[in-house]
């Protein structure tokens, strides 16, 4: 019952906040229910793969998901969050590492919703070959920690294409769901996954995802949004500061 209520509130923090799945779920199964590192990088992809999926159809659908750009992004990340997935395989041996490493990007990630939260980015159009090169980056950690792809996805897209808002929003969602896709197939490949805890917060995060549509239209998602990535930024901390003392010994 613990783990339908976990998917729950994190789907209705996505619903509400916008923030990406993996940003919230890996910190939230490793401090709450115990689960280890890999595990819980691997169930979160997994997850996001399920909350992405009806968004991501309603956009493709509506012809805002932009096949060049997104060609352009999954060039480097594919690649990339196999590697970032294997690599973390090779490295759960390595605890305390691992959850510095995860902490790290999960504050990193926070800050740069906060940047996209707050301010105003000017686009401008990158060469194609620094578009591939950074989804290469945002695939390696995706694939290491399952945080960043929402975010980063969105802040490349906005900086580094004119494309319109509605075409970033759809291009990242795809971009996301494919890497997670990936990453998570190999995560679970390598056993780095909970298949019956991941159908228990899926079960919750359908009706949590069902709930944040509905509270989005009625309260102010602002406040929300920038009290979860302040939260996000404390538990990213958090885990740093419990594995430091470790790693120093």
């Amino acid at each position: 019952m613990l783990e339908v209520l976990v998917g729950f509130v994190i789907a209705l923090s996505i619903g509400l906040s916008g923030v990406g799945g993996g940003t919230i779920t890996a910190p939230v199964l490793i401090l709450f229910l115990g689960v280890p590192a890999e595990v819980a990088v691997g169930t979160a992809l997994l997850f996001s793969v399920f909350a992405k999926i009806p968004a991501g159809l309603i956009y493709f659908a509506r012809r805002q998901v932009n096949l060049r750009a997104l060609t352009w992004l999954l060039a480097g990340g594919m690649p990339a969050v196999a590697a970032g997935s294997l690599l973390l395989g090779s490295l759960k041996s390595h605890k305390d590492a691992v959850l510095v490493v995860i902490g790290l990007t999960i504050i990193a990630v926070a800050l740069i919703n906060l940047t996209l939260t707050l301010r105003k980015i000017r686009p401008r159009s990158l060469h194609p070959a620094w578009i591939v090169l950074v989804a290469a980056f945002i695939g390696l950690e995706v694939g290491f920690s399952s945080a960043g792809a929402g975010a980063l996805g969105t802040l490349l897209l906005m900086s580094g294409t004119r494309l319109l808002p509605k075409e970033v929003v759809g291009t990242d969602i795809w971009f996301g769901l494919i890497l997670s896709a990936i990453g998570g197939g190999l995560h679970a490949a390598l056993g780095q996954a909970d298949f019956p805890l991941l159908f228990k917060i899926a079960a919750g995060g359908l009706l949590g995802s069902l709930a944040g549509v509905w509270l989005a239209q009625r309260i102010a998602q602002r406040p929300f949004r920038l009290g979860l990535l302040l939260w996000l930024m404390f538990i990213g901390s958090h885990l740093v500061l419990r594995s430091v003392p470790s790693l120093a010994r």
